[in-house]
């Protein structure tokens, strides 16, 4: 099996809880559970590395939590360090403070040693309202810092679409995009 065939077919594979009236998918990728075979984050590697101009990237920036094992072999592979945007504050020199709000949270993330003029991708496991994306963005944006991607793994709802009108000079990608249909992943192609 190729790539993406593995992935589609550990989303499709995933399994599905109701919050209320709303079926979610339970995958390692967006959220560690269940446990993370290889081949899977393979994968994901393997497909998000040619979607990216690596010549021109000073930094890869992931979100707490799910964006660490996807940053750490992007790293490794690309020699490109990485920064977590992360939900505690540390109370470093130049640490920016965003509000984040999602369909089903809201708080604060904290960027720290994201230099102005550095050019940078996120990575990250899943946009669907793009709350989260759209408060990091906005964060970079304060740093002087410049977002040349941002690359999700799932891209389920229409949140991106809504973040590519208002940013128009980022480039987005998803690796999958997929919709719940009841107590079924259906990947859209």
């Amino acid at each position: 099996m190729n790539e993406i065939d593995i992935l589609k077919q550990s989303l499709i594979n995933a399994p599905i809880i109701w919050k209320g009236d709303y079926p979610y998918f339970i995958h390692p990728i967006t959220d560690g559970v269940p446990r993370l075979e290889p081949d899977v984050l393979k994968a994901v590697i393997e497909l998000s590395v040619p979607l990216i101009d690596w010549q021109s990237v000073d930094l890869i920036l992931g979100i707490e939590a799910m964006g660490l094992p996807l940053m750490a072999p992007l790293s490794m592979r690309t020699g490109i360090p990485m920064v977590i945007a992360r939900k505690r504050q540390y109370g470093l020199t130049g640490e920016i403070e965003i509000n984040q709000e999602t369909g089903y949270s809201k708080g604060s993330i904290f960027l720290n040693d994201i230099k102005q003029g550095e050019n940078l991708v996120i990575i990250d496991d899943v946009l669907s309202t793009g709350g989260t994306i759209r408060s990091v963005i906005e964060g970079v944006k304060k740093t002087g810092a410049v977002i040349q991607n941002i690359v999700v793994v799932v891209e389920k709802g229409p949140g991106m679409a809504t973040l590519q009108k208002d940013y128009p000079e980022i480039r987005f990608d998803s690796l999958v995009k997929l919709e719940m249909d009841g107590e079924k992943v259906v990947i859209i192609e």
